[in-house]
């Protein structure tokens, strides 16, 4: 198993979640970070650490937020990892709550 970060995520990209990972598992995109599947170890650290609620455990995915599984293990191989806090993105406030944010997804490609 394993956490997954999700579309409450985009566009705010807070990283208070970067700092208690002890197996450095964070990836960071333009406007989004994920969880690399094959590092997590599933120490559940990251989850209450996030200020905009977008990781959760595999286990707890909505139907909505199961395709941000294959998403995060996708892009977890494209991005570099990222190790410290770097506060979030400077308008991360006003997208903080914003539903349905996918279509804003940078991928950096």
């Amino acid at each position: 198993m394993t956490f997954v970060v999700t579309d409450n995520c985009i566009r705010c990209k807070f990283t208070d979640c970067v700092e208690v990972c002890p197996v450095d598992c964070f990836r960071e995109g333009p406007n989004f970070m994920v969880i690399d599947p094959d590092e997590c170890i599933d120490c559940a650290l990251c989850e209450p650490e996030c200020p905009a609620n977008a990781i959760h455990s595999e286990d707890d995915l909505t139907e909505q937020q199961k395709p941000f599984l294959a998403l995060n293990a996708e892009l977890s191989k494209k991005w570099p990892v990222l190790t410290t806090n770097k506060g979030g993105l400077p308008d991360a406030e006003q997208w903080k709550g914003v539903p349905d944010k996918l279509q804003y997804l940078d991928r950096g490609e």
